[in-house]
């Protein structure tokens, strides 16, 4: 026997979307207050992407430029005016403290048949971005904006108050799970962390005495971000993480027969920051799954280790623990607090421990065990983002029914 209830809210979700402006269920609610040089204000901005509010250092009201702040209240919607178009678009939590933005940060309070977390959810789709993005004006980078007034002249399709509930409950429990995971890959990070920094207790050697030579890059222009279908690419400064290599960090090339065959990233090549901002420069991490025609920046070292004496894969750890990273970081220089270089000659008089052989390979197996229990949270964490990406869109798009999603869950 059927259940009624269902029934009546199958009808509901084909019968009652309406396609309307933003504006039917958001309306305007700046509250703009004088800063005041005595009081010291808790400043939020807005992650591109649906990611959330990003929560600032205090500003004291004697020190900001500002005349003006918004008050930022918890559960309205807010987003950046100046990255919209980025998908700077968020709902706040319920029990946000008290927090302040600039003008550039509107905020909307939401209609009866609103409901907050389906639009906390929305501002997480590709539909919202390119929306933004769309609506946005101006002449480009910090002239191009999304006025408030636009912004709530956006059309989309939007489900009745019962439905906006119920597709909350079932993106939440997969959000759920995601964020279990991400806690966990945390939790195994740490742990990672702890391990690398367990240095074997031995005699320290400059680096350079067991490197048989440091491989620069090369300068060039590159375009956008690489797809798979490029045939040359050339790493980001990103693609070299702490103790972690991301090969899709990469931008396109046209001009691959410029580069030498010295300039090419092969899997198991140590490689190395040479410049980046303070916290982020000397990372070191082991080239894996590279594809074919990927190449190294100026701004990238390939270290050639001598594996008589020290092993490729002790070095990527090692060099990523705490004590090794800032004798590393030590060694930079530069002119700009932004942007810190390590010289060759510096970085190869960073004093290291190395131990036999054996006591490499023993503590490169403590730290890769874990290592293999991140990488399969991730892995897991990353299928469920796409799972929930594609039954968000297949929710709104109303693709899939309610009920059999709730289901699958």
């Amino acid at each position: 026997m059927s259940d009624p209830t269902n029934s009546n809210l199958a009808a509901d979700t084909q019968e009652k979307w309406v396609r309307a402006p933003l504006s039917r269920f958001l309306t305007p609610n700046l509250e703009v207050v004088d800063v005041d040089p005595d009081q010291t204000y808790p400043i939020v901005g807005v992650l591109n992407r649906g990611r959330g509010l990003l929560y600032r250092d205090p500003v004291a009201g004697s020190s900001t430029a500002y005349k003006k702040l918004n008050r930022i209240g918890p559960a309205v919607l807010v987003y950046s005016r100046l990255k919209a178009f980025e998908g700077a678009i968020t709902v706040t939590p319920d029990d946000l403290p008290e927090s302040f933005a600039s003008q550039e940060f509107p905020t909307f309070a939401f209609a009866p048949d609103a409901n907050p977390d389906f639009f906390r959810i929305l501002a997480t789709t590709q539909s919202m971005w390119d929306a933004l993005q769309g609506a946005s004006k101006g002449m480009g980078g910090r002239r191009e904006r999304v006025k408030p007034a636009d912004f709530l002249n956006i059309v989309m399709d939007i489900p009745p108050l019962p439905v906006q509930k119920r597709i909350v409950e079932v993106i939440g429990a997969v959000d759920e799970h995601i964020a279990a995971l991400h806690t966990e890959s945390e939790a195994l990070e740490g742990i990672l962390e702890s391990l690398r920094s367990d240095l074997p207790e031995t005699d320290h050697q400059p680096i350079g005495d067991v490197l048989l030579g440091i491989d620069s890059g090369k300068s060039i222009q590159a375009g956008g971000e690489a797809s798979a279908e490029d045939e040359y690419r050339i790493l980001k400064l990103s693609a070299v993480q702490r103790g972690w290599f991301k090969p899709s960090e990469a931008k396109t090339l046209t001009e691959g027969v410029a580069f030498s065959p010295n300039h090419m990233v092969k899997n198991g090549d140590l490689l190395i920051t040479r410049a980046n901002t303070p916290e982020r420069v000397g990372f070191v991490a082991v080239a894996k799954n590279v594809p074919v025609g990927t190449f190294m920046p100026d701004l990238i070292w390939r270290l050639r280790v001598d594996e008589s004496r020290v092993s490729t894969n002790y070095f990527e750890h090692a060099l990523s623990s705490r004590e090794l990273r800032a004798r590393i970081s030590s060694t930079a220089g530069g002119t700009s607090k932004s942007m810190v270089k390590i010289n060759k000659r510096g970085f190869g008089a960073v004093r290291v421990p190395i131990p036999p052989l054996p006591e490499q390979d023993e503590y490169v197996r403590r730290c890769d065990a874990v290592v293999g229990g991140i990488m399969a949270t991730r892995a897991e964490e990353a299928r469920l983002r796409k799972v929930r990406a594609g039954l968000l869109s297949g929710l709104l798009d109303r693709t899939i029914d309610i009920e059999s999603a709730e289901l699958g869950v």
